[in-house]
């Protein structure tokens, strides 16, 4: 996920830190060392992530947007400039600021901030709890910078290397980003559960029998150099790495099953479903950039033997060839799933769905045109009255009852000279039940409580 690197400015990181007791530095100084250390380790082992750079005192400034160049990020920090006093609300004011306007507000992105600050662990509370400390051990001074932005690195910014294996074929991969350990809430004693390094293919499905499934995260899976040493986890720079320049070159003429996997994914307009562990599965498809480019991609689904209802369990699932018929016929003209439940489940009726604005306002013009034919579809104005009423009422759509009132009412002013004089009655009254319940009043208010219409003298 992106990351924000916000760093103060502010005129408390120009004190002096004796180090050795023979050179000064000031604080900023090993905030920049830090940083430094950070984007070199980034720049050669964490590619793809993309990084701003942010500076605070009173005020805040975008000194580098969202970017993968490297060498600019460290430049900029080159070229820092001392301010006023330190003010932490408007820099993060600042960071909501520029996280929404480039990746909007459903993309999570990492903070590092570089302060002296004595409220972090409240202001990590206030976000929710998410996020993690650093904090130097022993006095201030280059090797405990280094020994602290180690732990970071190792926690936050380290590789995920796998090996995706799939029958006698292997290919050694990367992750990006890193799998995240998954807690599920539903398990008597929840575990967090954590992505194998051994990535197993169990099978391959059609695009259109898998649909879009719900996914708990989603990664790229890239092909990396069978050597080793290249490949190895850890905060050596690029100068390290710089000594054999062969390696990277040979892997990309070299034959590799990953590459292999994601042309016939593409060609056959396929999935591969993986196990990631015990009992959780993911899949593995290519995605299209643009036109010209693509990139092999794998989902994560809730862990659990069952994670699609439609598939079944996946354990279940087996080759074509082992059926006595073909489950797809002779022309592809049919499909084995959805998988049909042993046991027919019975509903007493529809349940009520909202997930479009388009369903809601499908349910509210129903009851306007029975209420426009009042008295005549008085039966089926006061059933679609009340599953909409018992639908607010479960959802706490308060807000939704009030406003059926008032439409409820303005039908009942426009209601023409010629209209049954129980039309406006039955109007009145319903609009008058729906305000009730819409107080929350467990009187009115109650989930089994019907609305029923009102005995008048008039006969149609």
């Amino acid at each position: 996920m992106p990351t924000v690197v916000l760093m103060d400015v502010s005129l408390s990181m120009t004190r002096p830190v004796s180090l050795d007791g023979i050179e000064e530095f000031q604080r900023k100084n090993l905030a920049v060392h830090g940083l430094n250390m950070l984007f070199e380790h980034m720049a050669s082992n964490y590619r793809l992530e993309f990084t701003s750079l942010m500076a605070f005192s009173s005020l805040w400034e975008l000194l580098v947007p969202f970017t993968r160049d490297y060498n600019a990020l460290q430049e900029a920090l080159s070229n820092l400039e001392d301010y006023d006093k330190t003010c932490v609300e408007a820099a993060l004011n600042g960071v909501s600021n520029v996280v929404q306007q480039e990746w909007g507000s459903a993309c999570p992105c990492q903070l590092q901030m570089t302060d002296a600050m004595d409220n972090l662990e409240e202001l990590l509370c206030l976000s929710g709890g998410d996020g993690q400390i650093f904090t130097m051990e022993g006095p201030l001074c280059m090797k405990s910078v280094q020994t602290m932005f180690g732990k970071l690195i190792d926690l936050v910014y380290s590789p995920f290397h796998a090996v995706l294996h799939c029958g006698n074929l292997s290919s050694d991969v990367q992750v990006f980003p890193r799998p995240e350990p998954v807690v599920m809430d539903e398990e008597v004693e929840p575990m967090p559960r954590t992505v194998s390094t051994d990535l197993e293919i169990v099978g391959f499905i059609e695009i259109a029998d898998i649909a879009s499934p719900p996914v708990i995260s989603r990664h790229l899976v890239l092909p990396i150099a069978v050597n080793k040493d290249v490949d190895e986890v850890g905060t050596g720079t690029t100068d390290e790495l710089e000594e054999e320049p062969s390696a990277s070159q040979m892997a990309g003429k070299s034959p590799n099953f990953c590459v292999l996997l994601h042309g016939s994914l593409k060609v056959e307009g396929m999935v591969a479903l993986v196990q990631l562990g015990p009992e959780w599965y993911g899949m593995l498809y290519s995605q299209a950039d643009s036109k010209k480019k693509s990139n092999l991609m794998m989902s994560l689904f809730d862990p659990g033997p069952e994670p699609l209802p439609w598939l079944g369990k996946i354990s279940h699932l087996g080759p074509i060839s082992e059926a006595a018929d073909n489950p797809y016929g002779e022309d592809d003209s049919k499909s084995p799933f959805p998988v049909q439940p042993q046991v027919k489940r019975s509903y007493a009726q529809n349940v009520t769905v909202w997930i479009k604005a388009s369903g809601l306002q499908t349910d509210v013009q129903k009851i306007l045109r029975n209420a426009r034919k009042l008295p005549d579809k008085t039966q089926t104005f006061y059933k679609e009255l009340n599953r909409l009423r018992k639908a607010a009422l479960a959802f706490g759509f308060w807000e939704l009852l009030k406003g059926v009132a008032d439409l409820l009412e303005r039908e009942c002013t426009m209601l023409p000279d010629s209209a049954h004089p129980d039309a406006a009655f039955q109007l009145s009254h319903a609009a008058q039940q729906l305000k009730l319940a819409s107080t929350g009043d467990s009187q009115y208010a109650a989930f089994d409580h019907n609305i029923v219409p009102m005995h008048t003298d008039f006969s149609s």
